[in-house]
């Protein structure tokens, strides 16, 4: 068995990325890695927005009104009998007429949900490892989503709905995952083509809704297939970097030679043997964590990642909230919007990997930013103008969400990396519920919801002036090699690089 050694001289020192690099994302292992990825990040999409069409809105009247006084603004129970236009559908079934409250509510609940199960999912993908959550999320998921589908009472088809996304969103570990099995050079690239899963997820979903309009079948046939995530227990190997880190070295060493064979590329068996390994099994987690929030650097990082990830839920749904309806078939209408996503995708995948990260979240907050608080001073006679800006704003502010996903996992080290992305991202999810409030503010001024949003941006931008640049740096394993991104080469090497984790100091 290879044992782990926390501390080696600099000089047999071989870094996870070098072994990593040696291999091409075009092989078989990698290609394999990715279409697994993709199908989980196709399902994430899909559980995500299925609400759109399992609760849509139908129209109702009420046929045997009492004392004449059948309107919801007086009292929904003035009816003693509603007919609605889908007998079958969501709002019938429930009887939800005049509660067009309970309809909403079931998305508010998922974002909410996601919200508290990051919580969760982080901590677990950091324990257990990366796999084990992908596994235990994605078959949870297709768990929960199907006992939906069988739901007779409405505040159970809720708990249901909020214990799926909780529980049962696969997206995080999945994302950790595809980011640590690549080396730095590879990860945009590769992980550009995973993201893909998310557009081929949206028009699956609209597909699927136009040929199985009927709710409680919709749901059957998007979260059965949920159940072959149990499988990636033998198609998906662990991380290496995390077993690395988990003093798992052994483990780490069999996948990398097991990618080796199935690129038909020969590792050297002593390179293997002198890989860094900062053994952390024996910390309890919180102290880990804790070790993390000591550093005065990493606090602060957290705070920025905090205002990138409320800024961007905040914005993004938002806008979509406060949006005009797309005219024309809704199913086409939701594909193409899933679809648009791809372009954009190569596009600022481009960006990052000849801009860094630093300038271009920048300069997406701010561009995002001026649009917003243009918008509503575009002459009311040139529609098309004020939705052209409109839309151009959404698209940036879809591209600083991108650049927060990333730019947040590369701010952390290994061994609480999940954690640390999935805290930020559950407490920013903040924005998300103060998003659909946004439109209580169109009575005093049909334009002040874009200015928000264009305040709210302009102050993410600036914050990011206190963050460190990264480029292809590898990702930091320590607490130390963590503070010392963005430093100059010099300064990494001074006693720095590599100290790992140091129990001792808890």
């Amino acid at each position: 068995m290879v044992q782990c050694v926390s501390k080696v001289t600099p000089e047999k020192i071989v870094e996870v990325d070098d072994v990593l690099d040696k291999f091409s994302i075009y092989r078989v292992y990698h290609l394999r890695v990715m279409a697994l990825t993709m199908l989980a990040f196709a399902s994430n999409t899909m559980y995500c927005s299925n609400y759109v069409f399992a609760a849509e809105n139908v129209d109702y009247r009420c046929i045997e009104p009492y004392n004449n006084m059948s309107h919801c603004a007086s009292n929904a129970s003035a009816c003693a009998e509603w007919e609605y236009d889908d007998p079958n559908s969501f709002v019938a079934e429930f009887g939800l007429a005049c509660q067009d409250w309970k309809r909403t509510l079931v998305g508010t609940v998922h974002s909410f949900g996601y919200m508290v199960g990051l919580l969760i999912v982080g901590p677990i993908s950091d324990r257990l490892g990366r796999k084990p959550a992908v596994v235990i999320t994605g078959v949870l998921g297709g768990l929960f989503g199907l006992l939906r589908s069988f739901s007779v009472w409405y505040w159970f088809y809720i708990a249901m709905e909020f214990l799926e996304s909780a529980l049962g969103d696969i997206c995080s570990p999945t994302y950790v995952l595809t980011m640590e099995i690549v080396s730095a050079k590879n990860k945009l690239i590769f992980y550009l083509y995973c993201s893909l899963g998310y557009s081929f997820g949206g028009v699956i979903l609209a597909v699927v809704a136009y040929l199985v309009p009927y709710w409680r079948t919709f749901l059957r046939v998007l979260y059965t297939p949920a159940f072959l995530f149990f499988f990636y227990t033998f198609l998906l190997d662990e991380s290496p970097r995390w077993l690395l880190i988990r003093g798992k070295k052994d483990k780490a060493i069999k996948i990398l030679e097991k990618a080796a064979k199935n690129n038909k590329k020969t590792l050297d068996k002593s390179t293997l043997e002198k890989l860094s390994c900062q053994e952390t099994k024996n910390i309890k987690f919180l102290a880990i964590l804790g070790e993390t929030f000591k550093s005065s650097t990493l606090r602060l990082r957290f705070f920025v990642c905090l205002v990138w990830w409320t800024t961007s839920t905040f914005v993004n749904y938002g806008m979509v909230i406060n949006s005009v309806s797309l005219q024309g078939n809704k199913y086409v209408n939701f594909a193409l919007t899933s679809l648009v996503d791809i372009p954009g995708n190569f596009l600022i995948t481009y960006i990052l990997i000849h801009f860094n990260r630093k300038l271009p979240l920048i300069t997406s907050f701010v561009v995002g930013a001026l649009l917003c608080l243009t918008q509503p001073f575009v002459p009311t006679d040139m529609p098309w103008l004020s939705i052209t800006v409109y839309m151009v704003g959404k698209l940036v502010s879809s591209f600083y969400f991108n650049i927060t996903y990333l730019y947040t996992l590369e701010l952390f080290p290994t061994y609480t990396r999940n954690s640390m992305h999935a805290l930020c991202s559950s407490l920013g999810r903040i924005g998300s519920i103060l998003a659909p409030q946004t439109p209580l503010l169109l009575p005093i001024w049909s334009g002040l919801p874009s200015v928000v949003f264009g305040l709210t941006a302009l102050f993410a931008g600036l914050v990011t002036l206190l963050v460190p640049d990264i480029s292809n740096d590898a990702l930091p394993d320590t607490v130390r090699e963590a503070e010392a991104l963005g430093k100059s080469k010099a300064a990494k090497s001074q006693g720095i690089h590599n100290e790992g984790f140091d129990s001792s100091q808890l």
